[in-house]
Parts: structure tokens; sequence; C-alpha cells
């Protein structure tokens, strides 16, 4: 009985597992065909798609021939029509096909020129319009920051006095110190009531500052008399070169310039006593050098060269009517002699044109000269005029043998003429002065009157308590 159940079970097993093999054989036969299906229908794909490629290549094909055509008649059309409008249009314009074609292209760069030049010309203009508005600019800041006094020099210096009474003591008794003092000085002494200084008046700059000098000295020391007056007047002639040396250090201070060669340094201190249309000429230095640094610095230059050669741009002035050539020419001489750069001798030669600009800061000295020499008030024409009419006065009557110095006073409407003794008796002196009077009414031409004062002195020195 336990036989027969076992058998049955593995009869129902058996059939069980037959079964399964069958139904995965049955699946395993459907997904062939599936797959088979697919790939049948993935080679009609690659098929459809070989036609379809070769009727587009064939199509393709086609188009490039029927443009390559088409471009060779477009050409062909084209090569007519020029030929028919060259031959109409040398027909009309009397010219050759030829002729006509070179026309046509001058007519063309022409044109063209014509469209850039304008366009050139706009692009320079708003160029030029922003570069004068950055110019301005540029040069309103470098003024600004220097605004100061004008370096107009003048032909008055004017001495404070201490009291009224020192006023008396520069006249003197009977005016015999104000006498002496304008005779050896050969200046003007100018007193107002109720004022208490004292105005020394000459168009000789020299004068005027020894003059100064000496009456400083003397107010100072208080002993006024003209033993004390040609003491302290030797004494200003003789210290001259030390305030020259003084006065252009401190100029060099002023500008910030240093280690400056000691002949330049004697040079900048002769320039304290010049002028150029009325502006003191070391004062103008020093107040280009310090325009010039700031217009370097503003567009970016070296601005230390440009300060230096800014202030000795005006060396030569100091050798004016004494050596031949030009301020700009021979102060450049003198700053090559002492060792400057090419380029501050450069700046120096440049700065009136003589010579071409080598660099910026010599262009930004030109500027910085310019602007200082132009600013209100700064030089005066009439003062340069007036100082020649003086200084032709003068040496008029300087050329007579018997003249020892002449003294052009009170804007020349006075010259005094001091003689020397041993070539004019006393009983002389009065007809001296007279052909004199007649020798500057026929040589020299002047509005109003001169009056000549001819001086003759004579002295004798001796020792008391020889052996």
């Amino acid at each position: 009985m336990f036989a027969r159940r076992d058998a049955a079970q593995e009869r129902l097993a058996a059939r069980r597992d037959t079964e399964a093999i069958r139904e995965e054989a049955r699946a395993l036969m459907s997904e062939a065909k599936r797959r088979e299906e697919r790939v049948a229908q993935r080679e009609r794909d690659v098929l459809e798609d070989q036609r379809n490629a070769q009727a587009y290549a064939r199509a393709l094909e086609e188009r490039v021939a029927s443009v390559a055509r088409d471009e060779k008649r477009l050409i062909a059309d084209r090569d007519r029509l020029r030929a028919e409008y060259e031959e109409k249009l040398a027909a009309v314009a009397d010219m050759t096909p030829a002729a006509a074609r070179e026309a046509l292209q001058r007519h063309l760069k022409e044109t063209a020129a014509t469209a850039q030049a304008r366009v050139v010309r706009a692009a320079l203009r708003r160029a030029k319009e922003e570069a004068d508005d950055k110019a301005r600019e540029i040069l309103l800041s470098a003024m600004q920051r220097q605004v100061g006094e004008v370096a107009h020099q003048g032909a008055v210096a004017r001495i404070e006095l201490p009291s009224e009474e020192m006023k008396g003591r520069v006249i003197g008794r009977e005016g015999r110190n104000i006498r002496a003092f304008e005779a050896l000085t050969g200046v003007n002494v100018v007193l107002e009531e109720g004022v208490n200084a004292v105005s020394l008046s000459s168009f000789d700059v020299e004068r005027r500052e020894i003059a100064a000098a000496t009456l400083q000295a003397l107010i100072e020391d208080g002993r006024i008399q003209p033993q004390r007056i040609e003491t302290a007047y030797a004494k200003a002639v003789e210290e001259a070169p030390q305030r020259a040396l003084d006065a252009a250090l401190d100029a060099a201070d002023a500008a910030g310039v240093q280690d400056i060669p000691a002949e330049i340094l004697d040079v900048l201190g002769r320039l304290r006593l010049r002028s150029s249309y009325g502006q003191n000429v070391l004062a103008h230095v020093v107040e280009t050098a310090r325009i010039a640094a700031e217009i370097a610095r503003e567009v970016g230059a070296d601005v230390e060269l440009a300060r230096r050669a800014a202030f000795f741009h005006d060396l030569g002035k100091a050798y004016t009517g004494t050596r031949s050539g030009s301020h700009a020419a021979l102060g450049a001489e003198l700053a090559r002699e002492q060792g400057e750069s090419p380029a501050v001798v450069n700046a120096i030669a440049a700065h009136h044109d003589e010579v071409e600009h080598e660099s910026l800061e010599s262009v930004i000295v030109q500027i910085a000269d310019a602007v200082s020499a132009s600013r209100p008030g700064a030089r005066r024409e009439e003062s340069e005029g007036y100082v020649e009419r003086m200084e032709a006065l003068e040496a008029l009557v300087a050329k007579r043998p018997e003249v020892a110095q002449v003294f052009a006073m009170a804007n020349g409407r006075e010259l005094r003429v001091v003689v020397k003794p041993e070539k004019v008796r006393d009983s002389a002196v009065a007809e001296l002065a007279h052909t004199i009077a007649e020798h500057i009414e026929k040589e020299f031409s002047f509005p109003g009157e001169i009056r000549v004062t001819v001086i003759r002195e004579t002295r004798a020195d001796s020792v008391a308590g020889q052996a």
C-alpha cells in the first residue's frame, strides 16, 4: 500500500516537472520568435535607410550639379553684363573699358578716402576737445596750487623806519645826509610826511639793492652822517656776493631743488637783480619750478626732472648783455658744463623752441614758463622800455672823458653827473652842465625836461701824529 502511494507521488512529481519543462520550452520558443522578428525588422529598417541614403545622395549630386550649372550661367551673365556696361559706359564717356574701370576704381577710392577723412576729422576733433579740457584742468590745478604773489619787480624799494626821529637822522642837518646818500648810491630818497618809511627809487636794480642794504645798516646802527654812510656803502658793496648766495639758497629751498653746483648757485644769485619786463627773474624761476612740478605730477611725468629743469631754465639771463647768444643757449651751455643731465640741458635750450624738445618734461618746462609769465600783472612791458631809456641816457653822458659816474634819477627827469676833479675845474662845472644838457637835447629824444646836475668833489687826506 505504501509502495503504491509512493509511486503515485513520484508520477505526480514527474508530471509536474515535465509540465514545467514544457512551459519553459514554450517560453524560450516564444522569446526566440520575438527576437527573430526584431532582427528581421531591423534588417528591413537598415535596408530602408540604405535606400533612402542612396536616394538622398543621388538628389544631392543632382543639386550640386544644378548649382554648378547655375553658377557657370551666372558668371557668364555677370561677365556679359559687365562687358555690356563697360561698352555702354565707354560709349557715353568716350573712354575705353580699361580707362572706365580705372575711373570707377579711382572714384570708389576717393569716396572711401573722403568718408575715412571725415571719420578721422571727427575723431580728432573729439580727441582735441577732450585734450583741451584735460589740459585746462591740469593747468588750472597747477596754478591754483601755486597761487601767490606776482613776481613783479618795481623801481622802488621801501625801508621801514622805527620812528619819526630816525627820519630826521636820515635827512641830516640841512639835508647833508640825504644828499651824501643820493650822491654816493645814485638813487633817489623819497620821504613822505606822516609816513615812517623811506622809498629808494632807481631804475637800476643793483644800485637800489646796495642802497637798501646801506640804509638798513645805518638805521640799525643809528649813527647817520656822511662818513658813516660811506663806510656802510662800502660794506654793502663788499657783502653783495654773500647776499646773492643767500638769495640763491633761499630760492632753491622754495623751489625744492637740491644738489646745485656752486657755479650755478652763483649765477642764480645774480638773477635776484635781473628782471624781464618788470618780472624778477629769480622769483620767476621759483614759480616756474613749482608749476612744472605740479603739471608733471598731474600727467605722470618725472616730477623732479621737470622741477630742476624749470628752476634752471633762465640761467642764461645772468649773462644778458655780456655774452653773445640767446639766454636759452647760454643757460644750456652752463648746465652742460656743470654736469647736468642731457634732459635738463635740452629743456633749458628748448624752452623758446630754439631746438627740438626731446622729452615730455621739456615741454612741461615751456608750458610752466608761459604760465608764470602770462599771469595777469606778472609782466609789464613798459618797465623794460623804461630801463632801456634810462640806460641809454646814462651811456650817452658816460662816454665823455671827464665823467666818472652818471646817475639817472627821478624817472629820468634828473641826471646827476660826477666828474673827475683832475679834469674839470670848479669854474668849468656850470659850463659843463650846460654842454651836457645841449648834448642830451641833440642826441636823446624825451618828453618834458631833464635837469643836469654836475658834481665835482675834491678830497685831501692827512694823518696827525706822524713821527
